[in-house]
């Protein structure tokens, strides 16, 4: 490898990811997935997460679903960014009960 590769961190493909949602400050909504809950509404909040929520803070966690490994979170997330605003509050709805 030369000095001008970049060399690759090993992705952890094995869970337990999340699929979640969050309101930004002028109430849309992201949907995203990750390995680490937490420190991902943190990074969101600093201003180092997705580029969409950037200019949206700050936000705040509505829905957060486990999934067992990367796959599953993946077609998850897909799914669930397929969905309407109101089919996105069904859900947070659903998870609620």
């Amino acid at each position: 490898m030369n000095s001008h590769q970049k060399t690759r961190r090993k992705f952890k493909r094995q869970g337990p990811f999340h699929v979640y949602i969050v309101i930004c400050s002028d109430g849309t909504y992201y949907t995203g997935a990750t390995g680490n809950l937490k420190k991902r509404i943190t990074r969101h909040n600093q201003g180092r997460g997705a580029k969409y929520v950037r200019g949206r803070r700050p936000v705040e966690l509505v829905y957060a679903h486990p999934y067992p490994d990367y796959k599953l979170a993946l077609t998850a997330e897909r799914k669930i960014k397929t969905l309407t605003r109101r089919g996105k509050e069904a859900l947070m709805v659903l998870k609620e009960k």
